[in-house]
């Protein structure tokens, strides 16, 4: 298969009316922070401007992202031997349609979309994923924690395909646990050290086998796809990330709730992606609840394609490593993140929203905005920035983190306020919190080291203004 190209190529038209779409402007970098930018400014931080910027903002992105074309026909899997796979080559046949799966509960391997397809879950339906490794072959143009490579197919996926949807109210389990799976953590883990000395050593996508190394498959992976719909489901006990679109323009994922205590169960990663809205999502993971991403290391500037233009919206974060979280793969840059109307409600969330990179990892953040987020309690700081993440300060990639703000945060419990940590040669840029009160004690104090800028307006802590 064809490796993908570099975002950071000259623009195309596409990328010209997306960004004029979004922020007026068709520069590349930093296409909505100049409006954002000027609305943080001193002069207006006494009335809610900026706020209202970013709503300005994430409504563009919301209106820009197109939603799939499927067309108004049915095709029941009980009419093709109750396979999926062999409903979905009947409706591509016949230039696509509604994939039924009816009421009861139904066994399968991974399954793979196609352009106008969607798989839909009937009320009452749930779908049980096969455990054996081997149902996953052949292996499939893939992504592992940012590197490419071929991989043991996710359980749902869809690569270089156009107006794909998952939706429905049915139930997908993918029936990992420790017995199967989850079993496998250690030893991936132990394995990625050689097979990253493989990658950087120049091995080509197409030689890079991750069934030699524990790799597990994530559950549902759009890969180089366009106008995508993951809505109304539930996801459940996924062998390793859920939701990960990559390199994917146009992606709506709504009402999804995404539930699960094993390793590395991230709710939704967004990789390299342009236009992504997260909406009224239900997370309660056994890692990141939201995960920005964009490749990892060598690999990572090779593809060189940032994630950007992403909405996170009325949502309700229950346990997890980080609620609205960017990195560690971070590589390609992250730019023009909008997360508001967030619930948190768990002490089991480590950080509200947590930054994490390193000197290996480079890089860049630029522009995050979450604001309008009510948490009755959480484990952790509310924001969390992490330049020792991982590999720490071994490389020679210093990142760039700058015009992170939090704002309108109401908080009954917290154990910190911020933990921010830059490097002294490389230090966190513009770090702003407005109008933020946690009503009681922190245990934990706050800590601002190797930062540049950090602003702080109306944040009151205990009844102590900061």
């Amino acid at each position: 298969m064809p490796e993908p190209t570099s975002r950071r190529e000259p623009a195309s038209r596409r990328d010209v009316l997306r960004l004029a779409a979004v922020g007026g402007t068709v520069a590349l970098t930093g296409a909505l922070s100049p409006a954002v930018r000027a609305a943080t400014s001193p002069k207006c931080d006494t009335d809610q401007a900026a706020d209202k910027a970013a709503d300005r903002a994430a409504d563009r992105i919301v209106r820009s992202i197109e939603r799939p074309r499927i067309p108004r026909r049915d095709f029941l899997i009980t009419d093709h031997g109750d396979s999926i796979n062999a409903a979905i080559s009947a409706a591509s046949a016949k230039g696509g349609g509604r994939v039924v799966v009816p009421p009861g509960t139904w066994t399968t391997g991974p399954i793979r979309l196609a352009s106008h397809i969607d798989l839909h879950l009937a009320e009452g339906a749930t779908l049980l994923f096969a455990t054996d490794p081997n149902a996953y072959l052949p292996t499939v143009y893939s992504r592992w924690q940012g590197i490419e490579l071929m991989n043991y197919s996710p359980l749902i996926y869809a690569y270089g395909e156009h107006d794909v949807c998952v939706t429905g109210k049915g139930v997908l389990d993918g029936q990992a646990s420790t017995a199967n799976w989850w079993a496998w953590k250690k030893q991936g883990d132990a394995d990625f050290a050689t097979f990253e000395a493989s990658v950087n050593a120049g091995l080509p996508v197409a030689r890079r086998d991750g069934t030699k190394y524990h790799f597990r498959p994530t559950f549902i992976e759009p890969y180089k796809c366009e106008r995508v719909l993951i809505e109304g489901v539930t996801l459940r006990n996924s062998p390793f990330w859920h939701l990960h679109p990559t390199l994917c323009h146009d992606v709506t994922i709504r009402d999804v709730t995404v539930a699960s205590t094993g390793p590395n169960t991230d709710g939704c990663d967004p990789e390299s992606c342009d236009g992504v809205l997260i909406d009224g999502m239900s997370f309660d993971v056994g890692d990141d609840c939201v995960a920005i991403k964009s490749g990892r290391d060598a690999d990572g500037r090779r593809v060189d394609v940032p994630c950007q233009n992403v909405v996170i919206q009325n949502s309700t974060f229950a346990d997890g490593h980080g609620g609205i979280t960017i990195g560690s793969e971070m590589t390609g840059g992250v730019r023009e993140v909008y997360a508001r109307d967030l619930t948190m409600t768990s002490t089991g969330l480590q950080a509200g929203h947590r930054l994490k990179t390193n000197s290996v990892r480079g890089g860049f953040i630029e522009g995050s905005h979450v604001w309008r987020v009510n948490v009755s309690a959480i484990g952790g700081p509310l924001l969390l920035i992490d330049f020792n993440y991982g590999e720490g300060n071994t490389g020679t990639y210093p990142p760039t983190v700058t015009d992170i703000n939090l704002s309108h945060w109401t908080v009954a419990a917290a154990t910190q306020g911020w933990d921010i940590a830059g490097y002294p040669t490389d230090p966190v840029g513009t770090v702003r919190l407005r109008d933020v009160t946690v009503t009681g004690p922190l245990t934990t104090a706050n800590v601002a080291t190797n930062s540049s800028d950090l602003r702080l307006t109306d944040v009151v802590i205990d009844g102590v203004p900061q």
